[in-house]
């Protein structure tokens, strides 16, 4: 039983979870996130409804059998049969719930029960009665409570309680619900329903506002939420386990004194569990659990989230098994975090290459979706090459080329403040783009070895071209990235250009020092 200031966290993950359009959980798969929920420490396992499938009956009774901690407790219709089966499947648990639905709303009355509301009311005394013959913990739940007429669904509860019912879960089970009203349902429930039981919350996302709702219900005092780890569930699923729980962790202020005994800290291992096993991806930008729930690619927010943890993050992401201050480098970026990030992968680069690095990265972020540490390493590994001393600067590059006709390269290069323009023919874009430097540049290198690899995988991966080129006897490296490989060629290729410029002014000047 709940105590004023005790949450029950219910997760029905395996229940209306698995209700979700795609997803069947074998009784093996069931007990694994089962124990995993054992671990995260929530108060029940809702774990099936035994009476729709030998498969469900045998995972529930899997479950009772085998996961200790959390009460096991499984669905069942009013009907004596339906409520019998249930307690067949779970008995074998030290401590097990027995909950009992049926419909009062006027539409599922008329269209799927084809009651009235007398029938109905003697159902659930029935039904109720039943479950409560084999155990002392029973829930009730009107289905579709939210479009159930109010002095109707008082009636119904009344005589749930009076029948045994020690827990009144109030279902939004189409998502119809909005927070005030929602809270003010759950209010008025407990002024005029008489007896002991707990209210409860299970409230559905069809508008999105299934958080939002159950968090209501508990200010209005509402003391166990059910929930499903990452939100499934049918259609637009259910209250998010890891949102509720942290919500009200994080916000003391709106529910003082409640606590919930859930280990925080295992909610994103349960999150990857339960999205591996059912096969439903979580979305990255899903609160405390997505990928992105930690993640700043704002140079603003990095900038800020570097200085102190708390000015984008008001989760300690720790606390949730999630790792904190994620800089994901792309082209909202800033300095600040580029800077830092090349820091922690051991790179120390200041000055003339940091900037003319950080220039290069932006350029690439434009074209990149996101910047990985192996794209970073190209970069400066290509910066190293080229800034000091460069002479030669790439502008820009226009190649055309395929099955028709001789493929050509333009090319635009800058010197100190001179523009040079050329084009050129070749083989193919790559011979092209390579005359067409020889020609802006004035230096008529020989490519002599040619290497291009993948930095990263993916459709927009860096393409990292290493070569070797010759002129006057000079022979050296040269390396360039880019998401695009003709691109990548010609900065490689004007990198090796640079490098035979410098040489050959070394050697002009040590045959001046030196003298004939």
């Amino acid at each position: 039983m709940a105590t004023d200031d005790h949450l029950i966290i219910f997760d029905t993950t395996l229940r209306d979870g698995e209700q979700s359009p795609g997803i069947s959980l074998d009784a093996l798969e069931k007990v694994e996130i089962a124990e995993q929920l054992a671990q995260l420490n929530v108060d029940y396992i809702e774990a099936g409804f035994p009476v729709a499938s030998q498969g469900d009956f045998d995972a529930v009774q899997a479950i009772a059998r085998n996961v200790r901690g959390p009460v096991i407790a499984a669905l069942s219709r009013t009907h004596l049969d339906d409520v019998d089966k249930c307690y067949e499947a779970l008995k074998d648990a030290p401590f097990f719930r027995i909950h009992v639905f049926i419909s009062t709303s006027p539409s599922h009355m008329e269209y799927m029960l084809k009651m009235n509301e007398a029938q109905v009311i003697e159902e659930v005394r029935a039904g109720v009665s039943r479950a409560r013959e084999h155990t002392n913990d029973v829930e009730f739940s009107p289905q579709d409570a939210t479009r159930t007429p109010l002095d109707f669904m008082l009636e119904v509860l009344n005589e749930a309680v009076k029948s045994g019912a020690t827990c009144l879960n109030i279902p939004d089970t189409v998502g119809y619900g909005i927070p005030w009203d929602f809270g003010a349902l759950i209010s008025h429930i407990k002024k005029e329903v008489k007896g002991e039981y707990i209210i409860s919350t299970h409230c559905h996302n069809d508008l999105g506002l299934a958080t939002a709702n159950s968090l209501a219900g508990i200010q209005a005092g509402a003391r166990q939420v059910e929930v499903c780890v990452n939100g499934i569930g049918e259609r637009a699923g259910n209250a998010a386990l890891e949102e509720v729980v942290m919500a009200v962790k994080i916000r003391p202020d709106q529910f003082p004194n409640i606590n919930v005994k859930v280990k925080t800290d295992e909610l994103a291992r349960t999150s990857r569990l339960v999205s591996r096993l059912t096969g439903y991806p979580v979305q990255y930008n899903k609160a405390i659990v997505g990928r992105n729930a930690f993640a700043h690619e704002s140079g603003i927010h990095q900038h800020g989230v570097l200085e102190e943890r708390s000015t984008y993050e008001i989760i300690e992401a720790d606390s949730v098994g999630q790792s904190g201050r994620q800089i994901i480098l792309g082209k909202h970026s800033g300095r600040h975090a580029f800077s830092d990030t090349l820091t922690k992968m051991g790179i120390h680069v200041k000055g003339d290459i940091l900037n003319s690095a950080f220039t290069r990265f932006k350029e690439l972020a434009d074209r990149k979706v996101q910047i990985t540490e192996a794209d970073l390493e190209a970069i400066i590994a290509e910066e190293l090459g080229t800034v000091v001393g460069s002479e030669f600067v790439l502008e820009s590059l226009e190649v055309v080329g395929g099955t028709v006709g001789i493929p050509n390269a333009k090319v635009t290069i800058k010197k100190d403040s001179k523009i040079f323009t050329a084009s050129a023919n070749g083989n193919g874009m790559i011979d092209a783009a390579l005359n067409a430097v020889c020609e802006a540049t004035g230096v008529g290198a020989k490519l002599k070895e040619f290497n291009v690899s993948a930095v990263t995988g993916g459709i927009d991966a860096l393409g990292d071209v290493v070569i070797q080129a010759e002129y006057n006897d000079i022979r050296v490296s040269g390396r360039g990235v880019s998401t695009d490989v003709v691109e990548a060629s010609a900065r490689a290729f004007l990198n090796a250009v640079n490098r035979i410029v410098r040489v050959e002014a070394r050697n002009e000047k040590r045959d001046i020092e030196t003298g004939p």
